[in-house]
């Protein structure tokens, strides 16, 4: 019997009774706890609770521990702000926030595997089973990282896996380098003066000067980005005022920049502030610019993103990995894990759904089998006995 005709019909239902009870950003405490018991059970050597806040860490050794080596393999555990729309019978039970994004499968997959890996130990070295919160925008990995995630358990390298909307069931897609861009916020503050709508010569309109920093901003990729870069400047609200016949004091505005480059990113952040500031001075108002780095962008490394591959291929066959898939312009926390330690996320395949962070998005079971049998496959071929 292949690894992937077993059945997994008790990860299904871990899947599914997470995804009905989902909890956001670092507050994953009835996931947390969920991930302990089932760890425990399966007889984990250790199990560390509370890393970066509410992380969960569980060390399995292998038969031998000769090689020295160390792999981390890393799932999370947040959901979205999202009102499901799904119908599903496993449905989210909380108002307003759901698993949108497969992190669900993803602890369930990590913990299939980890229930195989302490169950067989078929491996010479040590598996560290990570399981992080707030992938969604909180910095979890971040946490677990500052908290001393790598040096505390000694791993060597690190993998992860994440959900693929569009990729058929049994696939599996990465890249080498850039998989994934950096994430940057901005927010724009700009003061003039204020006067009734019917005397706009008394005025500084903070709303005229917004419209012309927004305009402006949609330069930065087309005029000062070298063409062969890839950047995105996205301003995602403005507001100012609440009645049509009074021009407001003041107005804001917020975006999203997202790059892969250091340079470029250094590049956006500047001109970002010098247009703002700029044009707002042309108009005799002024602007603040609140700019913050939020995440790094996911780079794959090149000798574990060839081990990776090569390990899916194992599975699933050649035709069925791509080692050679278009950067996402959206980000990935897992990128802080990668800062520290070299590794590869790799996408597998959820079928013809719907896109992650939509109201209509449920993580398919049937790619539960391939995902169990990679995560096991990557610990037992990196450190075979």
């Amino acid at each position: 019997m292949g690894e992937m005709d077993r059945g997994y019909d008790d990860v299904v239902s871990w899947r599914r009774d997470i995804h009905a009870h989902p909890e956001l950003q670092f507050d994953v405490h009835r996931t947390a706890a969920f991930v302990h018991s089932k760890l425990a059970e399966f007889g984990c050597d250790e199990i560390v609770t509370g890393v970066g806040r509410t992380g969960v860490v569980g060390v399995i050794h292998g038969r031998k521990r000769s090689s020295g080596r160390v792999i981390g393999l890393r799932a999370d555990m947040d959901a979205l702000p999202i009102e499901e729309a799904t119908g599903a019978a496993w449905a989210s039970k909380v108002a307003g926030v759901m698993h949108a994004c497969g992190h669900d499968g993803h602890t369930a997959m990590l913990l299939g595997a980890a229930r195989e890996l302490a169950g067989t130990r078929a491996f010479d070295g040590t598996a560290v089973v990570v399981f992080q919160p707030a992938e969604e925008g909180g910095g979890g990995g971040k946490a677990m990282v500052d908290d001393g995630l790598m040096e505390r358990f000694g791993i060597t390298e690190i993998y992860a896996m994440h959900t693929e909307p569009g990729l058929p069931i049994g696939g599996f897609a990465t890249a080498s380098g850039p998989l994934a861009a950096s994430a940057d916020g901005f927010r724009i503050r700009i003061d003039g003066k204020g006067a009734h709508g019917a005397s706009p010569h008394a005025s500084v309109d903070p709303l005229v000067v917004g419209a012309n920093i927004l305009l402006a901003l949609q330069t930065i990729v087309s005029r000062n980005v070298h063409p062969r870069q890839c950047a995105v400047v996205t301003v995602g609200w403005m507001a100012g005022g609440k009645a049509g016949n009074v021009i407001p004091q003041s107005a804001e505005m917020g975006g999203t920049v997202r790059t892969f480059d250091p340079a470029v990113r250094d590049l956006i952040e500047a001109r970002v502030t010098s247009i703002a500031e700029k044009v707002a001075e042309a108009y005799g108002a002024s602007a603040t610019v609140t700019y913050k780095r939020l995440f790094p962008p996911t780079i794959n490394h090149v000798r574990e993103t060839a081990f990776a591959v090569g390990v899916a291929r194992s599975l699933v066959g050649d035709a069925n990995v791509s080692d050679a898939m278009e950067p996402l312009m959206g980000s990935e926390d897992f990128a802080f894990m990668l800062e520290a330690r070299p590794g590869n996320i790799m996408l597998i395949g959820n079928g013809d759904s719907a896109s992650v962070h939509d109201a209509r998005f449920d993580f398919n079971d049937d790619a539960i089998p391939f995902g169990v049998a990679y995560f096991r496959a990557i610990v037992e071929r990196a450190m075979p006995l």
